[in-house]
């Protein structure tokens, strides 16, 4: 199974050790799915850390330790373009999930409108508690 996680998500792993969220990323960790991400995605990561309302809730060394633990995924080079979202900034997480021929993405973001897609493809949309109860069982 191959899983695609919104950035918001990975991020909110590092805030709170006890959410949904957390749940995913050590589920990954512990090899229950396959996490696919980019290049693009990890720049994002590095430059979202930086943002001052950020900083102050997380340390940059487990910000590094994602970033490496990351590069053990499926990293994906280059996306392909013409995917549109709500949000501009999201559409390379449908192009990962088209590239990376993803079973799930997993976000957080509902004013983006990638929730109320529901799908793209055969990739299922789907929020942090929704994946770990239908897909993790958790």
């Amino acid at each position: 199974m191959r899983v695609v996680l919104d950035t918001n998500i990975l991020l909110s792993a590092l805030i709170s050790p006890h959410g949904a969220p957390d749940t995913i990323y050590r589920a990954w960790r512990t090899a229950r799915f396959e996490l696919v991400t980019s290049h693009a995605q990890l720049e994002e990561i590095r430059r979202a850390s930086r943002y001052p309302k950020l900083q102050a809730v997380l340390q940059p060394a487990k910000v590094g330790v994602m970033i490496n633990n990351l590069q053990r995924a499926l990293v994906l080079e280059q996306l392909p373009h013409g995917f549109e979202a709500d949000d501009p900034d999201d559409a390379f997480l449908l192009a990962m999930a088209d590239a990376g021929n993803a079973d799930y993405l997993v976000t957080g973001d509902h004013r983006a409108g990638l929730l109320k897609r529901g799908h793209l493809g055969r990739t299922r949309i789907l929020t942090p508690t929704a994946f770990c109860a239908d897909v993790l069982k958790v």
